[in-house]
């Protein structure tokens, strides 16, 4: 079933583009991200489906309806994804149930076909839905804190912390959902990490960090763009299912604070790291939904000799 599902579904001529994000470390940021992207690309003017394959938690489940709940009674209009929530099976064997969740699965996307994208928020566990989000990816998004204990999620380094032992079985499980999709499309997936709760001043820790990524990122195929920072503005608003994109009571939108300013900035890093910098209508739409002209300070650097400035995370050609 799951051979099929995959076939069937690379083989539409126009199809969304999916954007999972995988990590199999709680703690990360991941759903958190994926809210915050699926905000962002609406705030551009996709047309976004979300998908929930963590039955269990379902987190970004509850998001969801949290904001469905506060667009009945919201002062402004907000915009909403075309969400689904697929449950681990019931059945009783496991080949049995991995055929009921990839018919599960399979109906999803089949609704959400005529969307621009999809996003797909994965458990924090190998589980066959993870899977399947895995290879269905277009993109890979693999959330990481800034820090040697999440690193691990990525690869075993000695005592030291300085040389790499090998990859994480995590790596090995994507390296190896890489290959499968590679044997069934003829194309490989972009596998991005993101790098959240970053440190506003540099430390050893954060330089250390970024070397050993660096070293990484060709080895294991993956390319590093930054995430969000340590904001209690993002759990602040999960109950009411708003992010830090969506309009805001005109007493709120006077007193923005430089951290609002400066998280706003961290979700259109992560659009451009998506390749939406190289989009001018979205760009546009974006600074017209959100109604704030983002600085570009932080995420750019100068030629000296054309005098231009071009993003540091500019998506590389294919």
């Amino acid at each position: 079933m799951s051979t099929k599902l995959l076939r069937e579904w690379f083989s539409k001529p126009i199809r969304p583009r999916v954007i999972t994000f995988g990590n199999q470390k709680g703690g990360s940021g991941k759903t958190t991200s994926a809210m915050n992207v699926m905000i962002g690309l609406m705030s551009c003017g996709y047309s976004v489906g979300s998908v929930d394959v963590d039955g269990d938690q379902a987190t970004f489940t509850h998001f969801v309806e949290n904001r469905r709940r506060q667009a009945e009674s919201y002062p402004f209009p907000l915009d909403l994804p075309e969400h689904r929530l697929v449950e681990n099976s019931m059945e009783a064997t496991v080949a049995d149930a991995e055929e009921d969740e990839a018919g599960r699965l399979a109906a999803a996307l089949e609704e959400l076909k005529h969307c621009d994208y999809i996003v797909i928020d994965t458990p924090g566990n190998d589980t066959y839905l993870a899977r399947l989000g895995h290879i269905l990816a277009d993109m890979l998004l693999t959330p990481i804190n800034d820090s040697f204990l999440d690193l691990d999620v990525l690869v075993r380094l000695d005592s030291d912390g300085r040389r790499i032992i090998g990859p994480s079985s995590y790596a090995v499980q994507v390296l190896d959902r890489w290959g499968l999709r590679v044997l069934i499309t003829g194309k490989a997936f972009d596998w991005i990490v993101i790098r959240n709760r970053l440190a506003h001043i540099g430390n050893r820790n954060s330089e250390q960090m970024a070397n050993l990524l660096e070293q990484l990122a060709p080895r294991l195929g993956f390319r590093v763009a930054p995430g969000f920072g340590e904001r209690v503005i993002y759990r602040e608003l999960f109950p009411k299912g708003l992010t830090l994109l969506d309009p805001q009571e005109i007493t709120i939108r006077k007193s923005l604070s430089t951290s609002r300013a400066a998280a706003r900035d961290e979700v259109w890093a992560i659009l451009n790291a998506i390749g939406l910098d190289e989009t001018p209508q979205a760009r546009a739409q974006w600074d017209k939904k959100v109604s704030f002209q983002l600085s570009q300070s932080r995420f750019t650097v100068k030629d000296e000799k054309a005098g231009l400035l071009s993003s540091v995370f500019s998506r590389p050609s294919d």
